[in-house]
């Protein structure tokens, strides 16, 4: 395990229970699958720009318009950050200051939309966001959501639904976008949906960017008003977010980011997200992309023949979701059973039912190495797991793990 995961000497000297404390979540990660789909390993770089100097100071405003003195090397960042983001996924505006995916998705709206407008998104129940319309979230307080959803035999969006509600409701705004749906979105018919009725198109896209990164997944850049996004998951950056869009939105996203949404951009995360986008420009990120959609192919259909019903019939992406039920288990007891055995993912809903399945992604064991033959001995540590011998199958598990450590030796 390399020492950037440690704790420094200076910090076991000074506050050893915290020294502890990322000692030991160190070893969780080492020591562990990492199959949250929403999780990932960034590179050393990335960790070293997130403990710079930055971390330091503030900077209200944007490159050039700060509300902070010193701000000269903060703008160059941002500016080196804007600049990559934009080439790399070809947009012509970017602003790389949301703290969250959650936070691009709320300057989306609060640039694009007004308290009370009608919003058609992905359901929750069928894998939408909490910020497509969950009453406890902004969303679904501020806005009327109307949920569209899957097929009840296939799993996959019913566009002609989607048609349909749009002509219906006519809503100023079409989300697309999941937590939990593993094929690739049909953006040209989000678009031609959006025109049809005269809504703008949003596309959330915070699970497939890294792949659109990779050249493994369509881009939703050329089709959508506004694309929302993550940083960290498959584009393996640090945790955060970003808003693509067009010339015509930019300064409507820039002003509801700062000031409307956010304060001071956090300079030090924005140094590790352009370190994150100039990695994603190289030919390795490509050939990372796609290994991460070949594991996952592999994956699902390793667990299927042990059992699992995969949603969809398969993946596009990095993502599985899949139903354990056959197995005598619900998603719940599935995931606690596979953190016994040193198996880390979620749980999700399940499309037109009441049970929760499990959801898992490939793109932190494919950062360590892993390749198709990890994932077959994946898929048997997932049934022995089940089984219940969870001992034994965490001793393999950490086997598997040892010869992969995240951060080399």
């Amino acid at each position: 395990m390399s020492v950037i995961t440690q704790p420094t000497d200076l910090l076991r000297r000074q506050d050893p229970q915290m020294a502890d404390v990322l000692a030991g979540e160190a070893r969780r990660q080492a020591a562990t699958l990492q199959l949250s789909a929403a999780e990932n390993f960034t590179s050393t770089a990335v960790l070293a720009a997130l403990g710079s100097p930055l971390a330091n100071k503030y900077a209200e405003g944007y490159p050039g318009a700060r509300y902070h003195g010193g701000c000269e090397y903060a703008d160059l960042a941002e500016q080196v950050a804007v600049e990559r983001v934009k080439a790399l996924f070809g947009a012509e505006h970017a602003n790389v200051q949301p703290h969250s995916g959650s936070s691009a998705v709320l300057a989306a709206y609060a640039a694009l939309l007004r308290p009370g407008d009608t919003v058609l998104a992905l359901g929750l129940p069928y894998g939408g966001h909490l910020t497509h319309g969950s009453p406890a979230n902004f969303s679904g307080q501020w806005f009327t959501f109307v949920g569209y959803g899957v097929d009840a035999r296939t799993g996959l969006i019913d566009y002609r639904q989607v048609q349909d509600l749009a002509r219906a409701h006519r809503p100023r705004a079409i989300v697309c976008g999941s937590i939990s749906y593993a094929r690739h979105m049909e953006y040209s018919a989000f678009r031609e949906i959006a025109d049809e009725v005269g809504a703008y198109f949003i596309a959330d896209a915070a699970h497939p960017i890294g792949l659109v990164a990779g050249g493994a997944a369509p881009s939703p850049v050329p089709y959508a008003d506004v694309v929302c996004a993550t940083t960290h998951k498959v584009l393996r950056g640090p945790r955060g977010g970003m808003v693509l869009c067009g010339a015509e939105f930019a300064e409507r996203i820039d002003r509801a980011v700062f000031p409307f949404t956010q304060g001071g951009a956090q300079m030090h995360t924005i140094a590790a997200k352009a370190v994150a986008f100039g990695e994603a420009a190289g030919p390795d990120f490509a050939t990372y992309a796609h290994r991460v959609v070949a594991n996952a192919r592999v994956l699902a259909q390793a667990l299927e023949e042990r059992g699992f019903t995969i949603t969809t019939g398969g993946t596009d992406t990095h993502m599985i979701t899949a139903d354990p039920a056959a197995l005598g288990v619900d998603g719940p007891t599935a995931r606690g059973r596979l953190a016994a055995a040193g198996i880390v993912l979620d749980t999700c809903v399940l499309p037109y039912g009441d049970q929760r399945g499990v959801r898992l992604g490939t793109a932190a064991v494919t950062t360590q190495g892993m390749g198709e033959q990890q994932m077959l001995r994946i898929a048997e540590l997932f049934a022995a797991a089940l089984d219940g011998d969870a001992a034994k199958t965490r001793t393999e598990v950490a086997e598997l793990t040892d010869g992969f450590p995240p951060y080399g030796e």
